[in-house]
C-alpha cells in the first residue's frame, strides 16, 4: 500500500503541472478519510468525484479505498442533468469538485439535501468547502480495521440510463493485496520501477484502475490534463515513461503527427503501451508496432470484470485482429439457442466464473447479465480459434464505441423523440476514421415538417442542450420511414448494414 512505500518517491505528476510523493498522498488521503467519517460517512456509503485529472484524483481515491466508502467517478463532460442522475441514483453522500466544475455540480444538486458533504478541490465556493481547508486538522492516523473500499462504476450496457455496478464490500481490509494487483505485476510487469503514462481522462475505468494498482505496487503515475499527442512523446522522454496506457483514437493521432515530430523524441525508455477500450482496426495496430516496434500490447475486458483477454505484439502478429487469450475465465461462444459454437463460429463471447456485482437498484438488470452457470457476458460478438484465441466480430449490439468513450444510443432516441418534429427516431454508430466510430441519428419527421438543413441544426441543437457533446449525433438523415418488427422492435441490423462504411464529409 501507499503507507509502505519510500515517502519522499514521487507517486502522481500532472505534466507540467503539480506533483504528490507517497507521503503527501498518504497523509492527505489519510485526512480525507478521517474527515469523510467524522462527517458520518461509514463503509458502504457513496463518494462522488467530479474532478478534473489531477493529483487530488489519487488523493480521493485512496481516502475511498482506505475508509471502505464506494468512490463513484463522474464523467465531467456529462450536463448538470445526467450528472445529478448518477448523483441521486447512487445516493452519494459525498462529493468532490474540481474548482473548475464547482458550478456545474452547484447546478446538478439544485434543491438536493444530499450530498450533505461538498468539497471542492481549490478555493470555497457557496455550499462547497475547500478541501484544504476541510481535512487540515483532521490526523494521519490509518481508520482502525477498515474494508478496501471498491470503484463503483457507471455503466448502462445498451439500455437506457446508466446504472451503478455494486461490487461487494470485503472480503479484502485495506493493506491487503489486490488480486488484480498481482496480475497486473505478473502480466504487465508492473512494480515499484514503473512510471505509467495516463493520457486519458481518470473517470474512465481503465486509467483510474492502472493509476490505482501503479501506487499500491510502488509505481509513479505520470497524468496528462487533455490529451495531445506530442505532449504524450514528450512525456514519455522526459518522465522516463515505462507504460502506458492509451485507447486506439490516441494511437490515431499519434501516427498522424509529422515526422520530424515522431522521431523528434527519446522513447527508449517506453517497455509497454498498452491499449484497451475499443476495437483497434489492424492497419492502425500494425503502423504502430512499425514506429514503437513489438512494445504494442492490449486487452478486452469491461468494467462488469467478466473475463480479462490480452494479446501481446507477438501474439496479435502471428495472429492479426486477435484480442488474444483469457487469462483466467474459459471462454464460451454460444448461439442465439445458447448452445456452444464450433471454432470460427460467430456468437456472443461469454466467461466462466464471473465476479458477482449487482447493477444497483436494478435487479432486473443484475439477473439478465449471469447464466445459471454463473457465465458473465459483455454482449460482444466473436469467435475463438483452435488455440484459444478470440477474435472480436462485433461489440454490443447498439453500443456505440467513440475514442474509447461509450455513447448508448437509446438515452439519445429518447432526447431526440421529446423534439415535436421528430416522429421516430433510430441512433446508430457508424465509422468515423478518427474516432473509430461516431454516432448517426436516422429520423422520421412528423408529417407537417420539413426534413431540410434548418430542421437538421436545429435538432442537433435540441440535443446539445440535453446531451453531452460526445454522445450528440454528428450526422442527421431524414426517412420516410424506419424499420420496425410487427411487435414494435427497432431492426436496427437493416440500419447498421444500410449504412456502414459511409463517412460523412
Amino acid at each position: 500500500m501507499i503507507d509502505s512505500h519510500p515517502r519522499t518517491k514521487l507517486a502522481v505528476a500532472v505534466l507540467d503541472g503539480p506533483r504528490v510523493d507517497f507521503g503527501e498522498l498518504d497523509d492527505r488521503s489519510a485526512r480525507l478519510a478521517q474527515f469523510l467519517r467524522r462527517r458520518g460517512l461509514h463503509p458502504g456509503d457513496r463518494v462522488a468525484a467530479l474532478l478534473e485529472n489531477s493529483t487530488t484524483y489519487a488523493i480521493v481515491v485512496w481516502a475511498a479505498r482506505r475508509s471502505g466508502l464506494r468512490l463513484v467517478p463522474l464523467n465531467w463532460q456529462l450536463t448538470s442533468g445526467e450528472i445529478r442522475y448518477v448523483i441521486e441514483d447512487c445516493d452519494a453522500r459525498a462529493i468532490i469538485a474540481s474548482e473548475s466544475l464547482v458550478a456545474t455540480a452547484a447546478s446538478a444538486l439544485e434543491n438536493l439535501s444530499e450530498p450533505s458533504v461538498r468539497l471542492c478541490d481549490g478555493t470555497s465556493a457557496g455550499a462547497f468547502v475547500a478541501l484544504d481547508t476541510a481535512i487540515a486538522g483532521e490526523p494521519t492516523a490509518q481508520l482502525p480495521n477498515q474494508l478496501d473500499g471498491p470503484v463503483m462504476y457507471y455503466s448502462s450496457g445498451t439500455t437506457g440510463k446508466p446504472k451503478g455496478i455494486m461490487r461487494p464490500l470485503g472480503p479484502l481490509r485495506y493493506g491487503e493485496q489486490r488480486p488484480i494487483e498481482a496480475f497486473y505485476a505478473s502480466l504487465f510487469g508492473l512494480g515499484p520501477d514503473t512510471r505509467l503514462l495516463l493520457p486519458a481522462p481518470l473517470y474512465f475505468a481503465a486509467p483510474l484502475g492502472w493509476m490505482s494498482a501503479t501506487l499500491a505496487l510502488g509505481g509513479s503515475v505520470a497524468i496528462l490534463r487533455r490529451f495531445d499527442a506530442e505532449h504524450v512523446l514528450r512525456a514519455i522522454e522526459t518522465q522516463r515513461i515505462t507504460h502506458g496506457l492509451f485507447v486506439p483514437t490516441h494511437l490515431v493521432r499519434l501516427l498522424r503527427l509529422p515526422e520530424e515530430t515522431r522521431s523528434r523524441f527519446d522513447l527508449s525508455s517506453l517497455k509497454l503501451a498498452i491499449h484497451a477500450g475499443a476495437p483497434c482496426p489492424p492497419e492502425l495496430k500494425q503502423a504502430m508496432i512499425d514506429w514503437w516496434g513489438p512494445r504494442i500490447s492490449e486487452y478486452y475486458s469491461g468494467s462488469e470484470g467478466a473475463g480479462f483477454v490480452s494479446a501481446s505484439a507477438e501474439e496479435w502478429l502471428a495472429r492479426p485482429g486477435t484480442v488474444g487469450r483469457s487469462k483466467g475465465s474459459r471462454i464460451h461462444i454460444l448461439d442465439d439457442s445458447g448452445k456452444e459454437c464450433p471454432h470460427g463460429q460467430i456468437g456472443t463471447v461469454y466467461f466462466e466464473n464471473a465476479p458477482r456485482f449487482e447493477y444497483h437498484k436494478a435487479p432486473e438488470k443484475t439477473a439478465a447479465y449471469f447464466t445459471p452457470e454463473g457465465w458473465g457476458s459483455l454482449g460482444d460478438m466473436g469467435w475463438l480459434d483452435t488455440d484459444g484465441y478470440l477474435f472480436l466480430a462485433d461489440r454490443k449490439i447498439d453500443l456505440i464505441i467513440s475514442g474509447g468513450a461509450n455513447i448508448y444510443p437509446q438515452e439519445i432516441e429518447a432526447v431526440l423523440l421529446g423534439h415535436p418534429a421528430v416522429y421516430d427516431a433510430a441512433v446508430i454508430g457508424i465509422p468515423n476514421p478518427e474516432f473509430g466510430e461516431e454516432a448517426k441519428a436516422i429520423i422520421q419527421p412528423e408529417s407537417n415538417s420539413t426534413p431540410d438543413a434548418a430542421l437538421a441544426a436545429e435538432i442537433l441543437t435540441f440535443c446539445r442542450a440535453r446531451l453531452a457533446s460526445f454522445k450528440c449525433p454528428k450526422t442527421i438523415e431524414f426517412v420516410p420511414t424506419l424499420p420496425r418488427h410487427a411487435n414494435g422492435k427497432l431492426l436496427k441490423r437493416e440500419l447498421r448494414a444500410r449504412y456502414i462504411g459511409v463517412f460523412p464529409v
